[in-house]
């Protein structure tokens, strides 16, 4: 029995450090290792892409692949292993905490990190490149890490609608550019602009970069084409105002709950075992530094006077 309360504390600890717990001081470096590995592996793959660095370094190349697998492998194991901590045997299983992160975002990620070798020992005869594509696909563990990320992306989650909007403004202005361009140009340039479907391509990269690398050579065609481009700086315009207001309103509701719980806890003057455990938990969530907490903590002590 004792060995097994000690097995149950061990791999509580573990998840905990490996899901970033401001408890353990260890996470931060776990974090910080990973993250050096990962950007280790990219510029391998990036540097072994080059015939010449290759061919001087191709065993050493190999070796690293190597040892960042097993490191990835490692790492995948125990989180697997830990994660079933997660829930106690009143909310289920084990596997409920092991599944939730098997199938989740990262979960896939961390599995596919480490595929490319494997698929390349049972399928010799797969295209390398193809393998090393997949490799490259480590650098999303790095969104993990990044709460600046992760919160641009429930930004843009929570903001779906406007952006579904700006995508249909998107769309209007590229086909219409390009059966305005069709009509000017279609003659006069039949190789670019001979059909719709060829002219959306201008339009595309003209609404995106402001220069489709096709000049127009009749007047009508150079008047759409600057139209076109107006366009394009209107629509990066809308697009990043509503990023920047939905990152913002992101980061905001995140403080927002945490200092909702944290007045919830300090009502009474006596924060429990449960309400510190919530906190710490939402913390952790929430990636939010100690300095941050304390803020909170003195801002709630204020308002309370």
């Amino acid at each position: 029995m004792f060995i097994f309360y000690m097995v149950n504390d061990l791999k509580r600890a573990l998840m905990e450090i490996l899901e970033g717990s401001p408890k353990y001081k260890t996470s931060r470096y776990v974090e910080w290792m990973i993250t050096l590995v990962v950007l280790a592996n990219c510029s391998a793959v990036i540097l072994d892409s080059v015939p010449e660095v290759h061919a001087q370094y191709k065993d050493f190349f190999h070796e690293f692949e190597f040892w960042s697998v097993m490191f990835f492998t490692l790492e995948y194991v125990l989180r697997v292993w830990s994660l079933g901590a997660k829930f106690i045997d009143s909310e289920g299983s084990a596997w409920k905490g092991r599944r939730m992160y098997m199938f989740s975002a990262f979960g896939l990620v961390d599995f596919f990190a480490t595929m490319p070798h494997y698929l390349h020992m049972f399928f010799p005869a797969l295209d390398l490149r193809i393998l090393r594509v997949l490799r490259l696909l480590r650098i999303l563990k790095l969104s993990k890490y990044n709460t600046a990320l992760q919160d641009l992306f429930h930004a843009v989650h929570s903001e779906r609608r406007a952006f579904g909007s700006a995508a249909f403004l998107l769309l209007i202005a590229t086909v219409v550019s390009a059966s305005l361009m069709h009509f000017a140009e279609g003659h006069e340039q039949p190789q670019f602009f001979g059909s719709i479907p060829h002219s959306i391509y201008w339009a595309i990269v003209t609404i995106t970069s402001g220069y489709g690398n096709v000049e127009p050579v009749t007047k009508a065609g150079e008047v759409i084409a600057l139209m076109t481009g107006f366009l394009g700086v209107c629509m990066a315009a809308i697009m990043t105002g509503i990023v920047a207001s939905a990152f913002s309103n992101q980061i905001s509701r995140k403080k927002a709950a945490y200092q909702s719980q944290l007045r919830l806890a300090l009502a009474d003057g006596i924060v429990t075992n449960a309400e510190r455990e919530t906190l710490k938990s939402l913390q952790t969530k929430y990636r939010l530094s100690d300095a941050q907490v304390q803020v909170f903590i003195d801002e709630a002590e204020k308002k309370k006077k």
